[in-house]
């Protein structure tokens, strides 16, 4: 990807001409085309950017208010159309109802103080427009045996959604009314996902906040100057703001989840100071190799088109790789990969025509505030060169040692578990937590995960009689006539054991096989499973699509059908090894106590589709800069050793700095805030760690020793398929 500076081989010079000579004549490809434009239009492009950054920045501070906060659900599943008639016949007394569980340590919690707390829980509930029907508590179904616990229910008058909106503008109210001897805590489906959403978003904010000085002083010690370290954080800045604030306008036409914002923060401060790494390293080495001002712009051409078509097919990889996690018919994850790829796009787009722009007008001043220590100029690193010598002496001992450690990671996979969260993702303060407790400890240990049952009211007595012989269900409610004029009826059952017990799922499937063909089975748990059935079923089909999309991008950059098979299934060792220890880790245990978690038993069901995906984007990320480095050696020389050394020496020190910067960037969020935070850090800044340091700059070289030219190699019908991509410019 970098142009070497042997003898020789000086950037854009047949003959290592000197520096004050007339440049070689070239023919700029697109992207080099597409630099000069930029700079010869500097006016307009600092115009254009302003605009975007200031007026989508704008609605960015709205994100945490107007971004949704739900869509955890199987589209199109049995427990999902049970909801939506559970909302549209009874009242709005459905899943995402709102819960508040009111308990009393004097006496019976309806008379005294508790009746009064009662009565003002039922007024502030009744006065919200997007709460349907509020329902008193009722002896033997909503009132403890002993009088001391009752629970309020606001049936859904709106979408999940917004649901989940009117529990995060109502909870801190409801709780306020707790008195010195009664308690008063909201909860339920839409409360968990509030206070979820709370300690999800401050984690992430809390992450950001530790990660930007981290990510700042590695910047400068790859760098070596201050200058040339903060542009990649402002490049990202740019991005991030202007991602936010598409995000929600976009969440105006369609519901986008919360989450999809702090993904996309993440993930566009990794990539982004990734991409700006690799351009301002090749911008600095072409201006040492040429350095009067005349050659300003012959070094931006020369930086597009080889860093910034290695950019530009990374982001497309990146892009390729999420866009299968569209597959799962999901809101909250298709939103999800939304709303990265989105500030993927951004930061792309402000990758390859604002840094150019600013590198152009600040040019030496880059090299500003340097380390005393550090030599700016240097491009080819001595010590990745000699690192590229001791992999080519010796490729089988560093190659099997390196597989051998990824696959001793990668072997507990095989017992990995997943299931959708439990109540422990919350906070042991959290609103939503205790209620849940109190319910427990009132009405059942089954009680927080009560199952519904829609079914036409002609069935109302078979239903009663399976539910009656089921097992798996301590108590069922009389059935409920719809409060229209359909003919239905809702059947409220409560299981025997806790909603995050796989045993209920046992429960649910016996249901669903004995009970009248009209039921249909839902509530909170149901949809749980039914979205972690979804999710087992589209993760093999999501992998295989980004390993099939991976492949043929990295095939049409590269030109060379064996090194990009080889490049594909390598990411496949970094990822498997870090979701091995991830399993020991959050299904175990194993240092639970260190990063401040109590463990579920399993991983969250997300994990394997959705962290692959990102994984594999990120994998391919490293492949792509490497590999095109490396093409770039071979179409100069013709020398596999001279590909293979000679990319370690030329990207190596920033395929190194990425990677460290990345792993500080996830690493980050595996120290603060709930479980899912604390997986997505973990599982990703391992798989970044595995893959830089042991697969990109041990293993990958090592198959390019053992194939030789063979890894370069095209037949001449597949040459005539692809367009012609080159990395080599003179």
């Amino acid at each position: 990807m970098h142009p070497t500076t042997t003898p020789g081989s000086a950037p854009g010079s047949a003959s290592g001409s000197k520096s004050g000579s007339a440049p070689a004549a070239h023919r700029p490809g697109p992207l080099g085309r597409l630099g000069t434009w930029v700079t010869g239009h500097a006016k307009l492009v600092t115009i254009v950017w302003l605009l975007v950054i200031v007026g989508l920045g704008a609605f960015a501070p709205q994100v945490e208010k107007n971004l949704s906060g739900a869509g955890w659900q199987a589209n199109g599943s049995e427990s999902v159309t049970a909801r939506e008639l559970a909302m549209d016949h009874f009242g709005g007394n459905a899943s995402s109802a709102i819960q508040v569980v009111v308990r009393s340590t004097d006496g019976p919690v309806t008379e005294g103080e508790g009746k009064e707390v009662l009565a003002e829980v039922t007024r502030i509930l009744e006065a919200e427009p997007r709460i349907a029907d509020v329902v008193a508590p009722m002896p033997g179904a909503t009132l403890s045996q002993d009088g001391t616990t009752a629970i309020v229910l606001g049936g859904a008058g709106a979408d999940t959604n917004e649901m989940v909106r009117v529990a995060t503008e109502l909870k801190d109210d409801v709780a306020a009314l707790s008195t010195d001897t009664v308690e008063v805590n909201p909860t339920g489906s839409s409360l968990l996902w509030s206070d979820f959403n709370e300690a999800n978003l401050d984690a992430m904010l809390k992450s950001e906040l530790m990660s930007w000085p981290v990510t700042l002083a590695i910047l400068v010690l790859a760098f070596g100057a201050l200058v040339a370290a903060g542009l990649p954080l402002i490049l990202t800045l740019a991005g991030l703001l202007a991602s936010a604030g598409s995000l929600v306008l976009i969440n105006e036409l369609m519901p986008v989840s919360i989450w999809a914002m702090n993904f996309a923060m993440m993930f566009a401060l990794a990539l982004g100071i990734d991409y700006a790494l690799f351009l301002v390293v090749r911008y600095r080495a072409a201006r040492a190799a040429r350095p009067g001002p005349e050659h300003r712009r012959w070094a931006i051409t020369q930086t597009m088109d080889t860093a910034g078509k290695a950019v530009l097919l990374s982001g497309l990889t990146v892009l390729i790789s999420l866009s299968a996690v569209m597959l799962v018919p999901s809101p909250s994850f298709r939103s999800m990969a939304g709303g990265i790829m989105l500030s993927v796009v951004f930061v792309l787009a402000a990758t390859l025509t604002l840094l150019p722009l600013v590198l152009f007008k600040l040019d030496g001043r880059i090299n500003k505030l340097a380390l005393p220590w550090a030599r700016t100029t240097e491009h080819r690193s001595p010590k990745f060169a000699a690192w590229g010598e001791r992999l080519w002496k010796r490729p089988l001992v560093w190659g099997l040692g390196s597989v051998v450690v990824l696959l001793a990671l990668a072997a507990p996979i095989l017992g990995l578990q997943t299931a959708m969260p439990s109540i422990k993702v919350l906070p042991e303060d959290a609103s939503a937590r205790i209620g849940y407790d109190q319910v427990q400890d009132a009405f059942g240990e089954g009680t927080p995960g009560t199952l519904q049952v829609v079914a036409d009211a002609a069935d109302a007595g078979s239903v009663a009689d399976v539910l009656a012989a089921e097992k798996g269900i301590a108590a069922a409610m009389a059935p409920m006539p719809a409060a229209d004029d359909s003919d239905l009826v809702l059947i409220q059952a409560v299981p025997t054991v806790d909603p995050s017990d796989p045993a209920l799922a046992e429960t649910v499937d016996r249901l669903r096989g004995d009970l009248p063909d009209s039921a249909l089975v839902g509530g909170a748990p149901v949809e749980n499973l039914d979205l972690k059935a979804q999710l087992d079923e589209s993760t093999p089909l999501v992998i295989g699509v980004v390993l099939v999309l991976g492949f043929l991008l990295l095939l049409v950059a590269l030109q060379a059908p064996l090194i990009s098979l080889l490049g594909t299934l390598a990411s496949l060792l970094s990822t498997a090894a870090a979701f091995g220890v991830a399993r020991l880790i959050f299904q175990e245990g194993f240092g639970a106590d260190l990063l401040g978690f109590e463990s579920q038993g399993f991983l969250d069901a997300w994990a394997p589709v959705f962290f692959f995906a990102m994984i594999f984007a990120i994998a391919m990320d490293y492949t792509v800069f490497l590999l095109a480095s490396a093409k770039e050696h071979y179409e100069r020389s013709g020398d596999p050793k001279e590909a293979m050394v000679g990319s370690l020496a030329q990207s190596g020190r920033v395929i190194f700095a990425a990677g460290a910067v990345m792993v500080a960037v996830f690493f980050t969020f595996a120290l603060s805030g709930p479980i899912p935070p604390k997986e997505m850090g973990v599982v990703l800044g391992l798989a970044v760690l595995l893959d830089a340091f042991l697969v990109r700059l041990v293993l990958l070289p090592v198959l390019l020793r053992l194939t030789g030219k063979a890894a370069w190699y095209a037949p001449a019908w597949l040459r005539k398929v692809l367009p012609k991509i080159t990395f080599a410019h003179d």
